[in-house]
C-alpha cells in the first residue's frame, strides 16, 4: 500500500526532494483560466459571478439571490442537531481560550534623546473566508478561520460557501453566526474570491481573503495576492508520522488513512525505525480501508502519494522529518525528547500515542490552518497576528535630530541620495 524507501539509499534526502516535487506537480496550474474569471468578476461584479457559479456547479434554474437573508440564516441555524450544536459550541470555546492567548501587546519607549518610539497593532477591517461546499463542507473550517480574527479585533466578517444550488450543511451557519460572522455569500469557486477582492453589489470588498479550496481558488487567491492579503496558498493536506517499536500498527494506520480520506492528493507518510511496525501497519490499512466510507479517495491517495520511510537513526529521522516539513507531523515514540528538540519544519507537532492529528482537526485548540507542501520551512499556521497591522511610531526631539541627524546625512550621501540629506541638514541648519 505505501512505497517503501530506505533511508540508508545513497542521496536519499535528495531522492526525497524529487519525490515531493512530483506530488506538486501533479496538482494543475489553472492560472490562465483563473485571471480570466478575475478580470471578468472585477468588470461584470455579480452578473459575472452568477454565471460562473451556474457553469461550474451546473445550475439549471434561474436565481440571483445570492446572498443568506437573516431569515434563512435563522431558520437553517435552527436546525442543527443539538449534540452537534453542542460539539460545535465546545471547539469554539476551546479554539478561542488558545488564540486569545497570542494576543500582542503594543509598546513604546524613549532613547536618551528622548526621541519616542513605538509598536502598536491594529486589526484588519474586513475579512473574507472561503469555506469549501460539497464533500469538503465543514464547520471546522468555519470555525478555525474565524475565530482568530474575531480575537484580533476584526469588525467585519464575511463569508461565501458554495450553496446556489444545493443545500447548505446547517452546521457551517450555525458555526459562522456563533463567529459573528456579518453576511454569508451563496457562491463558491475563483469567481467568488473575485467578488471579495474587487466587491460587487451583493459582496463587499475586503482587505484579507483566508480559508482553504481546491485548484482553482488556491490559484485565485495567488493571483489576487497585492490587492488583498491573504493567509496562505495551501496545497491538500498532509500528515507525517513517526513510530517506533512499541506504536499501535491499526492506530497509526487509521491515522494514515484519516488524512489519506481527504483527497487525491492528499499525503500520508510513515517513517519509522522498525522494518516490522511499515510491515504490520501496512497490512493494517488494507484491512481498515474495506469499510471506509470513502474508501476510494483514501485508497487512491495511498497509492499515490503514501510512504513509508525505514530510517534507523535519530539523526537520519531529523533530516527526513526537516526536509519533507509536513503539515502535520505525528511523534508516535516512546523517547521523543530528542526527537522534538530536532525538529524545524513542521505545521502542528502532535505528541504521544494519544494525540491523533483528528483532535487538532477540531477542538485541540490550535489551528489548522497550516502550511503545506513544505512551506512549513518558511511560514507558520494561521494566527490571531495575520489578522493585525502592525505600525511603527516615531517621534523625533530637537535634540534628537541635532544629535543623530549628522549620521543620517552621512549615510544618504553615501548611498547617493542628497535628497535624503537635505530633509534633515534643513532642520538642524544653525539660525544665521
Amino acid at each position: 500500500m505505501l512505497k517503501l524507501y530506505n533511508s540508508n539509499q545513497r542521496n536519499f534526502l535528495k531522492k526525497l526532494e524529487i519525490i515531493l516535487n512530483e506530488r506538486k506537480l501533479k496538482q494543475r496550474n489553472q492560472s490562465a483560466l483563473v485571471r480570466k474569471i478575475l478580470d471578468t468578476v472585477q468588470k461584470q461584479g455579480d452578473k459575472a459571478v452568477i454565471k460562473y457559479e451556474k457553469k461550474f456547479s451546473k445550475i439549471k434554474f434561474k436565481t440571483n439571490n445570492l446572498k443568506f437573508s437573516k431569515k434563512e440564516l435563522i431558520r437553517i441555524s435552527k436546525s442543527v442537531d443539538r449534540e452537534l450544536k453542542k460539539s460545535i459550541d465546545l471547539a469554539y470555546k476551546r479554539i478561542k481560550i488558545f488564540h486569545s492567548k497570542q494576543k500582542f501587546v503594543s509598546y513604546k519607549y524613549k532613547d536618551k534623546y528622548q526621541n519616542e518610539l513605538a509598536y502598536k497593532y491594529s486589526p484588519i477591517e474586513r475579512v473574507g473566508v472561503y469555506v469549501p461546499g460539497g464533500t469538503a463542507s465543514y464547520p471546522s473550517t468555519v470555525l478555525m478561520n474565524c475565530i482568530p480574527a474575531l480575537v484580533a479585533g476584526v469588525k467585519n466578517i464575511y463569508l461565501t460557501t458554495p450553496a446556489l444550488g444545493s443545500s447548505i450543511n446547517p452546521a457551517i451557519i450555525y458555526a459562522a453566526q456563533k463567529c459573528g460572522v456579518k453576511e454569508i455569500y451563496k457562491t463558491g469557486g475563483a469567481h467568488s474570491i473575485a467578488a471579495l477582492t474587487y466587491g460587487t453589489k451583493t459582496f463587499k470588498k475586503v482587505d484579507k481573503i483566508v480559508g482553504p479550496g481546491n485548484a482553482f481558488v488556491a490559484s485565485a487567491k495567488k493571483e489576487v495576492f497585492g490587492d488583498v492579503g491573504i493567509d496562505m496558498v495551501a496545497g491538500p493536506s498532509e500528515v507525517s508520522i513517526l513510530a517506533d517499536k512499541y506504536s499501535n500498527p491499526e492506530w497509526i494506520a487509521s491515522d494514515l488513512i484519516a488524512q489519506a480520506e481527504h483527497d487525491v492528493f492528499a499525503q500520508s507518510i510513515l517513517i519509522s525505525n522498525s522494518k516490522e511496525i511499515i510491515k504490520l501497519v501496512n497490512s493494517s490499512l488494507k484491512s481498515q480501508l474495506l469499510n471506509l466510507p470513502k474508501k476510494n479517495i483514501a485508497s487512491k491517495s495511498l497509492q499515490n502519494f503514501g510512504l513509508a520511510i525505514y530510517a534507523n537513526s535519530i539523526n537520519k529521522i531529523l533530516k527526513i522529518i526537516n526536509t519533507v516539513a509536513p503539515e502535520h507531523l505525528e511523534v508516535n515514540f516512546k523517547n521523543s525528547k530528542d526527537i522534538l528538540s530536532g525538529i524545524k519544519n513542521a505545521g502542528s507537532i502532535f505528541i504521544g500515542k494519544f494525540s491523533p492529528e483528528a483532535m487538532g482537526d477540531y477542538l485541540a485548540g490550535p489551528n489548522h490552518v497550516l502550511p503545506t507542501s513544505g512551506a512549513a520551512k518558511f511560514s507558520s499556521g494561521l494566527s490571531v497576528n495575520d489578522f493585525l497591522k502592525r505600525h511603527s511610531l516615531i517621534k523625533i526631539t530637537k535634540t534628537g535630530i541635532e544629535r543623530l541627524g549628522p549620521l543620517v546625512i552621512n549615510l544618504s550621501q553615501h548611498e547617493n541620495l542628497e535628497g535624503h540629506a537635505r530633509s534633515v541638514k534643513i532642520r538642524i541648519k544653525k539660525d544665521g
